[in-house]
């Protein structure tokens, strides 16, 4: 019998344009960004947007209709934006992701149309999920509000939401058609959401880049303290980085290994087993304090490259130790956390693969985490936080 053998490959290119006032009449960042991109003569946009954002932006919507107004030659704003819930519960049930599709259903809005999504990571899964699968795929405008959005997840290529206990447990790989960072949108953060976010650029440089990893330990307290300047330089740098890192490996995850999720197996677990009051970027610090010392305890790193990194968490105004780090199994007696390792392998299929440091700037895969080492490396960071603090003083 003969065998037809098929092969083809889709490139796939994105902007990711940094600016201030993104809807003020008079910043053509938008409507120049959507012209390179439309093959239609008039652009038919759908708004989603973060009910968080709109609380502090509640001017928002009226921006948004003023500058559409002003450029309605060729923008056109298909239906009232919808506004969704912020944060991760807008990711725990397929509710609002109806929403959309019933949008999309009854306002018409096709393939060559955009759905723009404004908020943080969370809503930007959801909405960008949503888009993803209606008509097999609408184009997509992210408009990241948050450190955490604007320099990882508003960049990349996955989307999807939580289900069956576990986080994007439905989702897909559909990268962006353009991606808007408004910087003006940070100055509303609370502190917890503005400090949340530099756990990525952390995780990022101690993989991949010692000189930017020590560039944010000599700026923590700057950052700390909600200098703009330093920010706006973490975001661009962590940004084009992930993207580099996506361009150049693995972007929709066929094989094992994902290097930038780097502290994230714990990460993930600990974010459930709070109920997601811990913010992801909180939950990812403690995850790359715990695998940090972990590879201190393998021999990987000395202690002082350990105390670096945790050091600069501390400076950047982290809390490392999490009483759900201790939480177990009442059924097994296991910590609920380890459990997240074999939770974390069966999200990537195939063998267990983790990053640790080999030093810093630079990662290493293994594929196999001592349970007994992990519980130490717990203990390890539960002694060290409150001994750090008294020796600052």
């Amino acid at each position: 019998m003969e065998t037809i053998k098929q092969r083809f490959a889709v490139p796939f290119t994105y902007d990711v344009h940094f600016t201030r006032g993104l809807f003020v009449p008079d910043n053509n960042t938008f409507f120049k960004a959507i012209q390179a991109l439309s093959d239609q003569p008039m652009a038919k946009i759908f708004f989603v947007v973060d009910d968080g954002v709109l609380k502090n932006h509640p001017q928002l919507i009226n921006q948004i209709k003023a500058y559409f107004s002003h450029h309605k030659e060729y923008l056109r704003l298909v239906a009232e934006p919808l506004v969704v819930p912020g944060g991760e519960q807008v990711k725990n049930s397929n509710r609002h992701v109806e929403d959309i599709l019933a949008k999309v259903d009854v306002q018409g809005i096709d393939r060559h149309s955009y759905i723009a999504i404004i908020g943080g990571g969370a809503v930007l899964d959801m909405g960008c999920y949503a888009a993803t699968i209606a008509h097999r795929g609408i184009r997509q405008i992210r408009i990241p509000t948050t450190v955490l959005s604007q320099n990882d997840s508003g960049i990349g290529v996955k989307n999807g939401i939580n289900a069956f206990g576990k986080k994007n447990f439905l989702g897909c790989f559909s990268p962006p058609h353009l991606v808007l960072n408004d910087l003006n949108f940070l100055h509303t953060l609370d502190d917890r959401d503005w400090r949340a976010g530099i756990s990525e650029a952390v995780k990022v440089a101690l993989i991949k880049d010692k000189t930017f990893f020590q560039w944010i330990r000599d700026h923590a307290s700057a950052l700390a303290q909600r200098d703009d300047a330093p920010m706006e330089k973490l975001i661009h740098q962590c940004a084009k980085m992930h993207m580099d890192h996506i361009a150049g490996g693995d972007p929709f995850e066929m094989g094992s290994s994902r290097p930038l999720d780097f502290g994230h197996w714990a990460a993930h677990k600990l974010e459930q087993v709070t109920d997601y009051q811990l913010r992801h970027g909180e939950a990812v610090a403690t995850g790359i304090a715990l695998d940090t010392i972990y590879s201190f305890q393998q021999g990987m790193i000395t202690e002082a490259a350990c105390h670096e990194v945790l050091g600069t968490f501390f400076d950047l105004g982290f809390d490392l130790f999490v009483p759900e780090l201790e939480k177990e199994n009442e059924l097994t007696g296991k910590l609920l956390v380890i459990e997240g390792l074999e939770e974390f392998r069966e999200h990537l299929g195939g063998k267990l693969t983790i990053m640790l440091l080999a030093e810093i700037g630079h990662g290493i895969e293994v594929h196999l985490m001592d349970h007994i080492q992990i519980q130490k490396a717990i203990d390890y960071l539960k002694a060290w936080q409150p001994a750090f603090e008294k020796s600052k003083i």
